[in-house]
């Protein structure tokens, strides 16, 4: 065999691995872009460089492959409804409260399924993964509520809070929190009269746990 040839058959060897290197990065980037959604354009951005956004959120698939997480029964998830419904109906009158209780109630909720809560930006990391196309809602909900405890989010800023808190609270729900007609949506004007939810009645049937705390 001319050393030519020899040299041919390298570079052509050497070609076909750089193709199969390319299509496994290929189809590894597009699994993270089906996975993470719009998340995955964050992390990138964000990030020095697309390997070492891909990185890291290959590491948040593989933290949030040790979790265990947890189905709802249909008890909790009537349960989880009822309360939503009441935070909503608590908006007409103490829509502050009501954004603060909301922000409490997902927490919880997250905390049931078996996410962790005690970081704000490890709960994102981990529900990044399963609740990508939701997880925007949630940091927009999280600024208004924190603008809010320092009394700089009006009215429409907390109703849009509670309309982002909704799309988080539905997607780990599994299903529309919102269940019967009379209850208020902040979506929308309010359709129901004003009531007044005392303190002990503000969890459901006295059966929700204590807010989670981060």
């Amino acid at each position: 065999m001319s050393p030519t040839l020899v040299i041919i058959l390298i570079v052509l060897v050497l070609l076909v691995i750089a193709a199969i290197a390319f299509g496994v990065r290929a189809s590894r980037r597009k699994k993270l872009q089906q996975t993470f959604g719009p998340e995955y354009d964050r992390v990138v951005g964000d990030a020095d460089s697309r390997t070492a956004g891909e990185r890291e959120l290959e590491e948040r698939r593989k933290r949030h492959a040790e979790l265990e997480l947890k189905p709802l029964s249909a008890e909790n998830k009537a349960r989880y409804s009822v309360a939503w419904e009441e935070v909503q109906i608590r908006f007409v009158d103490a829509p502050e409260q009501a954004v603060a209780t909301a922000d409490e109630l997902v927490t919880r909720l997250i905390a049931e399924r078996g996410y962790p809560t005690g970081d704000y930006d490890e709960q994102l990391a981990t529900l990044s993964v399963e609740h990508a196309r939701t997880l925007e809602h949630y940091r927009d909900a999280h600024a208004i509520s924190e603008r809010s405890r320092t009394g700089e989010a009006d009215t429409e800023d907390l109703r849009q809070a509670l309309v982002h808190y909704r799309a988080l609270f539905a997607d780990l729900l599994g299903e529309n929190p919102v269940r019967s007609e009379g209850a208020a949506d902040p979506a929308e004007e309010p359709k129901v009269p004003s009531q007044k939810i005392n303190d002990h009645d503000s969890d459901v049937a006295g059966s929700r746990p204590d807010a989670t705390s981060r």
